[in-house]
Parts: structure tokens; C-alpha cells; sequence
């Protein structure tokens, strides 16, 4: 009876500490996880405090320099790379850099320190009307630097200055407008290819590089740039005035040196960045206000490439039913 009482009890002992065993494991896994899922909380909220930080000191900060209003200085606005919509040579980023430095009380010259090969003539036409416009409000004069280039739409920009200044070796000029393509007509009809293009107006797809290029079509291209090309020639000769030396040459698209440019009155001397802050404005303290992208507007690009980038993948992963 008291063996069959202790072999009977045995079994229930083993149960209750397999039962409390198990009990603790899965508190003390309910407890770490506790702690992780608070730990992640923690680092979420401080990215996300550490983001909240830097949007508000970008925002307030801004893109463009500024200065001591009371410190006489030389504004400058960089001018660089392709002239066109989006780039940072556009006409949004650049007229925004000019009103920053044409409001600063303390600037008392613009420089546009130019470095570019040209671009669209809309963007320049919008970033030479500011310049006019500003200076008048203002009554600060603008002195454009030529560094390596400025030819096409960047002279056309250069001449609302009241003076460009160039190195000897600067390439200056390109007075003129292009539209380039391809066609391949020919060598379609070579290969056997047979193009289907369908348009509603006969003269739709006249800039279609697959399509054979009418009579009609080519004259009413070249009306279109002899007007754009009249219009620069007069923004030129509206800004340079009797200082040029009109040829038959110089509003061809011929492109010269900087020694050229002087010559022929394109420009109107040899001098860099620092000469011109020194010696023709006479404030020496130089201040760039061309705007640059704030941290906070590099990071919204990279989080909106990172979101673009996954909604392809999620688009990609989605079945497709065919």
C-alpha cells in the first residue's frame, strides 16, 4: 500500500516541475521580447526625433547664403553645368540665389561666376530678364567671371552684367541655336524595317528620327531658330552695346578665347573672382549665395528614391495574370 502510494506520487512531483520549468520559460520569453519590442520603439523614436532635428534646422537654415547686413561684401551666384529645367543652373534656383543677394543690405555688388556650356534659351531668357529687373530695383551693379566657358545660353546670361570679365584661355561666344537629331530612314529601308507611326495632323510626327523629314517641315524648323537666333543677337546687342565689334562673324555660332572676346568686345577685360571683389568692386569679403541642396532636401530625395525603389520591387513581386 505505501509503495503503490509512492510510485503514484512520484509522477505528479516530475509533472508540477515540468509545468513551473516551462511556466518560467515562457515568462522570461515574454519578457525579453518586452524588451525588445521596447528597445525598437526607442531607436524608431529617436530616428525619428533625430529627422524632425534636421528637416527643421534645414528648412530654417535654407539653401541660399546669406550675410551680415552690415558687412560690406561681394555677392556671388555660380552659374555651372548645363543651363536647363531641374539642373542647378536652372532659372528657379539661379533667380532665387540672385534676390537673396540683391535684398542683402550689406552686398554691394553681384558677380555671376560663370562656368558653362549653355542650355535651354527659355531658361537663360528668364535669368537675364530677372538680372535687368533686379539691378534696376536695387541700383547694384552685376559683373559676370568667366571661368573655363560661357558660350550659347550662358552668354546669354553673361550679358545682363555691366561687365564680364574672362581668363586669356576662357572659351566665350556660340551666338547662335541648334535643334539636333538622327534619322534612320535610310537605314531602315536597307534592313526591311517598315515604320508605323499613326497621327492625327500631318505634321505630328515631323521630329519623329524614324519618319523621312518633308520640305515644309525643315523651312518651318529653321523660321522657328532664325527667330530664337534674332532674339539672342538682340539681347546681346542690347546688353553689350557700341563695346561690341559686330563682323559677319560674330553672331555665326563661332565660339573665341577670352583674349578674343575682349577684342572683339564680347567682354571687357581679363580677371578672375578676386580681382574683380578687389579691385573693380572694392569689397574684398566674399559671400556665395548660390543655393545648394540643404540636408534636409538631400535626405527627402534619397527617402524618395528608397520609396520608389520599393514600390518597383512591390510592383514586380505582384502576380501578374496573363
Amino acid at each position: 500500500m505505501s509503495e503503490h502510494h509512492a510510485n503514484s506520487e512520484t509522477p505528479s512531483h516530475k509533472t508540477v516541475w515540468e509545468r513551473d520549468t516551462l511556466e518560467r520559460l515562457a515568462f522570461a520569453t515574454l519578457v525579453e521580447q518586452r524588451a525588445s519590442r521596447r528597445w525598437r520603439i526607442f531607436f524608431r523614436m529617436a530616428w525619428l526625433a533625430f529627422a524632425a532635428v534636421v528637416l527643421w534646422t534645414g528648412l530654417h537654415k535654407g539653401g541660399v547664403g546669406g550675410s551680415n547686413p552690415s558687412q560690406p561684401h561681394t555677392a556671388v551666384v555660380a552659374i555651372k553645368g548645363e543651363i536647363a529645367d531641374g539642373a542647378d543652373a536652372s532659372a528657379e534656383w539661379v533667380v532665387t540665389a540672385l534676390r537673396a543677394a540683391f535684398e542683402d543690405e550689406g552686398s554691394q555688388a553681384i558677380v555671376l561666376q560663370i562656368n558653362s556650356p549653355g542650355g535651354s534659351p527659355v531658361q537663360a531668357g528668364i535669368i537675364n530678364d530677372e538680372i535687368r529687373r533686379l539691378k534696376e530695383k536695387h541700383k547694384k551693379p552685376v559683373y559676370a567671371v568667366v571661368e573655363e566657358s560661357c558660350a550659347s545660353a550662358a552668354y546669354y546670361i553673361a550679358v545682363a552684367a555691366d561687365e564680364i570679365y574672362v581668363d586669356k584661355a576662357s572659351i566665350v561666344g556660340s551666338i547662335g541655336v541648334l535643334m539636333d537629331g538622327f534619322g534612320f530612314t535610310g537605314l531602315m529601308d536597307k534592313l526591311g524595317v517598315e515604320r508605323r507611326l499613326m497621327t492625327a495632323g500631318v505634321n505630328k510626327g515631323f521630329l519623329d528620327p524614324f519618319s523621312p523629314q518633308t520640305k515644309p517641315q525643315r523651312a518651318h524648323a529653321q523660321t522657328l531658330l532664325d527667330q530664337i537666333h534674332k532674339q539672342f543677337i538682340q539681347v546681346v546687342r542690347d546688353g553689350r552695346g557700341k563695346r561690341l565689334k559686330e563682323t559677319p562673324e560674330l553672331f555665326s555660332g563661332l565660339f573665341w578665347s577670352g583674349e578674343q572676346a575682349v577684342e572683339l568686345g564680347l567682354a571687357d577685360g581679363l580677371g578672375n573672382l578676386d580681382y574683380v571683389a578687389r579691385e573693380v568692386v572694392k569689397a574684398e569679403d566674399i559671400i556665395d549665395y548660390t543655393r545648394h541642396d540643404n540636408v534636409a532636401e538631400r535626405l527627402a530625395k534619397r527617402f524618395g528614391a528608397a520609396i520608389g525603389e520599393g514600390a518597383v520591387r512591390a510592383l514586380q513581386a505582384m502576380p501578374v495574370v496573363r
